[in-house]
């Protein structure tokens, strides 16, 4: 059985979460450069990637796509982070910028298993009041746009659209997982989300340091197993058999959809069996395509 139910389907449905905020003005650009983790001075006009802002200690407050529209326009798409709250923290940064942050309330996801009609790969594509983005991958095609008019709900297709993200290794970030983790924990190089090369950043040195000397010790597993949606610790388990009692925990899961989820775990880990809820879960690979 195809675990995409919607392949073949290419109506709309509305994707939860997702907000917009833009970044407009003669020093937009900039000032995106200055305080997100990924190069945007080097991202063409009519290109986006995934990018991030990440605290003075490198961990991930918020992981959005960046849209360059011109060189006084950009949009972030956000697909758990608050915009609103995004805008106030950043707006601390303004000093004399001269440019403005805004919450686009006006502007709604949807999604679609279907490929998309102009976008392909980083290049997104305006038609008439949408934007259209190409966010498929290994697992088939999927179109987001972001448009005035809102689609239908669609509970199903909303909970495979984030099974995909998480099987495609986007990790959701919600409560505690906020400034919890770096991007190397979060295996964001595998989808080209930070630089190392770009000037400074708030926790570049961070990023810097860890990869330029190798002190990554953990990354991103996708397991699949009855107790992976509690989101708890992660254990070493024998066939069969959970971890006993008392026994330590080697990762924490971060997200989760139905029965599939992303954990931080120790980069030698191995291949398992482990355990999650006191419940065998699996490893599953990451599959690719996301990247842009």
């Amino acid at each position: 059985m195809s675990d995409n139910p919607h392949a073949g389907v290419p109506q709309e449905f509305r994707v939860p979460g997702h907000q917009v905020l833009t970044i407009t003005g003669r020093d937009a650009v900039a000032f995106a450069q200055a305080q997100f983790m990924n190069d945007v001075a080097a991202l063409p006009a009519g290109h986006w990637h995934w990018n991030g802002w990440l605290s003075p200690k490198g961990r991930v407050i918020a992981l959005f796509a960046l849209l360059r529209f011109d060189a006084e326009t950009l949009w972030l798409i956000l697909p758990d982070a608050h915009a609103e709250d995004l805008a106030a923290a950043l707006r601390r940064y303004l000093f004399r910028s001269k440019l403005t942050l805004a919450v686009r309330d006006d502007l709604h996801a949807h999604g679609r298993f279907a490929r998309p009609t102009q976008a392909s790969g980083a290049t997104f594509a305006i038609d008439g009041d949408a934007v259209e983005l190409d966010v498929g991958g290994d697992g088939g095609p999927r179109t987001l746009r972001i448009a005035p008019a809102t689609a239908a709900d669609d509970a199903m297709a909303a909970a495979h659209w984030r099974r995909f993200d998480l099987q495609h290794g986007l990790p959701r970030l919600h409560g505690e997982q906020v400034e919890a983790w770096t991007p190397q924990q979060l295996s964001l190089e595998r989808l080209h989300a930070f630089s190392v090369k770009k000037g400074c950043y708030p926790g570049q040195e961070i990023v810097a340091r860890t990869h330029f000397l190798g002190k990554a010790k953990r990354g991103l597993m996708r397991l699949q197993g009855a107790g992976i949606g509690a989101l708890g610790d992660v254990m070493a388990a024998t066939p069969g058999e959970a971890a006993p009692a008392g026994a330590r925990a080697i990762g924490q899961m971060i997200c989760a959809e139905g029965d599939e989820g992303l954990a931080v775990m120790p980069l030698d880990a191995g291949d398992g069996p482990f355990s999650s809820d006191d419940r065998i879960c699996r490893q599953l690979p990451l599959r690719d395509g996301l990247a842009r």
